[in-house]
C-alpha cells in the first residue's frame, strides 16, 4: 500500500471576504474529491481571505498511480483558474 500526502498552497485573488473564499474552496474540494477519490480539507490559512492550504491523500496500490493522480489533481486545480498555486510539498507516507 502507497500513501502520499499533498500540501497545496493556493493564492484565490478574486476573493474579497472569507465567505467568498469557503465558497471557491468548497467547491473545489468537492470536485476534486468527486473527480478522483481522493482525501481532501482546507489545513491552513483558514481565516484569510485571499489564502488558502488544502491537503490531499492519495491512497493506491502503486506507486506511479500514487503519483499520477496527485499530478491531476494539481493540474485540475490550475485550469480550474480560481485559485493560483503558491506551492506543492508532496511526500510518501
Amino acid at each position: 500500500m502507497v500513501v502520499l500526502a499533498g500540501e497545496i498552497q493556493l493564492h484565490l485573488p478574486e476573493s474579497r471576504s472569507l465567505k467568498d473564499k469557503r465558497q471557491v474552496i468548497k467547491s473545489l474540494k468537492e470536485r476534486i474529491r468527486g473527480r478522483f477519490n481522493v482525501s481532501v480539507a482546507e489545513v491552513e490559512f483558514t481565516e484569510l481571505w485571499q489564502r488558502s492550504t488544502i491537503g490531499i491523500a492519495v491512497v493506491s496500490s502503486a506507486m506511479d498511480h500514487a503519483e499520477e493522480v496527485m499530478s491531476k489533481v494539481v493540474d485540475f486545480i490550475e485550469r480550474d483558474g480560481r485559485a493560483q498555486i503558491l506551492d506543492v510539498l508532496v511526500e510518501d507516507r
